[in-house]
């Protein structure tokens, strides 16, 4: 009599997921490092180019904020929207706005400051948004 072997196989019914893991928490550190590095939150807006008479410093950029409370800003000073039409009125309109708005404020207080941008002739603005 021959003895015939048996070959016994190994059911397979488990899958070894620790490498799996290992892989995506390495990926999930490199997303969250790199995101970091990321600027957030600028919407450059690419307009035509204006003429100004007087040749002033465009390096420097104008920030007007606008709170929750609907209170502006220009440049950190409180002002009313007749004051703050008066600074923007001084400013060159090669120079650059930047409009800090909170998500909380009217948007007739936003609509207000870019109504009186838009009769100003100021043509270069930044909208700061957050994600």
């Amino acid at each position: 009599m021959s003895k015939c072997k048996k070959k016994h196989f190994k059911r397979f019914d488990q899958i070894n997921v620790i490498p799996f893991i290992d892989i995506m928490l390495v990926l999930l550190v490199m997303v969250l490092t790199t995101a970091t590095f990321i600027k957030q939150g600028v919407i450059p807006v690419d307009l035509p180019d204006a003429k100004a008479k007087n040749k002033e410093d465009t390096t420097k950029e104008v920030t007007v904020y606008v709170n929750a409370k609907g209170e502006m800003f220009f440049e950190k000073e409180k002002v009313s929207l007749a004051l703050l039409e008066q600074k923007l009125a001084a400013v060159s309109k090669k120079q650059t706005v930047v409009l800090r708005s909170d998500k909380e404020s009217r948007f007739q207080d936003f609509v207000s400051v870019m109504d009186i941008l838009k009769r100003l002739g100021h043509e270069q603005l930044y909208i700061v948004t957050k994600e």
